[in-house]
């Protein structure tokens, strides 16, 4: 069973830094496409930042551009989210996601539980 496990979130003061953590289980991860996507109370579930199964590409949604960056490091199964300059609006639920690059990113199956992260003002 495919279990993605997402860390690192919290509270964090508008301006801040947090970085959040994904490893996926067994040995989708390799060559796997990968994203992050959060999901705001009563706001449906929107795509943050994506990479290819290589690393050589990734996209973000523009109200992250220029301020966070998706990463993965293949030999130990991790994918990140850097985030800085954290404002209130990317409080959010945030989740990790494995799926697929044709055009551009495309949701699967398996996601992780989630990791809560406030932006206080």
């Amino acid at each position: 069973q495919v279990q993605l496990v997402e860390s690192g979130g919290g509270l964090v003061m508008a301006g801040g830094s947090l970085r959040l953590s994904c490893a996926p289980s067994g040995s989708i991860f390799s060559g796997v496409p990968m994203a992050w996507y959060r999901q705001a109370p009563g706001k449906q579930r929107v795509l943050v930042a994506a990479i290819s199964g290589g690393g050589d590409r990734s996209n973000y949604a523009d109200s992250v551009k220029g301020r966070f960056t998706i990463s993965r490091d293949n030999a130990k199964n991790t994918v990140w989210l850097q985030m800085n300059s954290l404002k209130p609006e990317d409080t959010a639920v945030y989740y990790c996601n494995s799926g697929s690059w044709g055009q551009s990113y495309r949701a699967g199956d398996y996601w992780g539980q989630g990791t809560q992260v406030t932006v206080s003002s």
